[in-house]
């Protein structure tokens, strides 16, 4: 069976590192108990251990679960390993990441908090505007 990655109506990473040795119901288990999220409604759950050479996905087809694995002969997945949390992706963003690049870009640009500029102005004024 080929599977259109395009077909769930929501694509879901967990980011971080997952034991690839859960089958099935580990796996099941992680987003059941973890993340609140329903495992019935036509979702993709991606997954990815140490390797970023490879990832399993699970994903309900309305009879039963499928576990897919996939490993890349010839380069690797830029993973998001910096918290334990299910992202939701859009179509592009699961290319992005079929292709090796980070689907969740980091800010360069922080946010602003409301009326830091003023009183960073305003600091600088009473200080001579150094």
């Amino acid at each position: 069976m080929l599977v259109n990655w395009h077909d769930p109506d929501h694509i879901y990473l967990v980011c971080g590192k997952t034991d690839m040795r859960k089958g099935i119901d580990g796996l099941a288990m992680v987003i059941a108990e973890n993340y609140g999220l329903e495992l019935y409604n036509n979702s993709l759950f991606l997954f990815c251990g140490g390797r970023n050479d490879r990832f399993k996905g699970l994903f309900w087809d309305g009879e039963g679960f499928i576990m897919l694995y996939k490993r890349f002969e010839n380069g690797h997945l830029s993973w998001p390993r910096n918290s334990n949390e299910a992202k939701e992706l859009s179509a592009q963003q699961l290319d992005w990441l079929l292709q090796g690049l980070n689907p969740l870009p980091i800010r360069k640009i922080q946010a602003v908090r409301p009326g830091s500029f003023y009183l960073n102005f305003k600091n600088k004024l009473a200080t001579g505007l150094k």
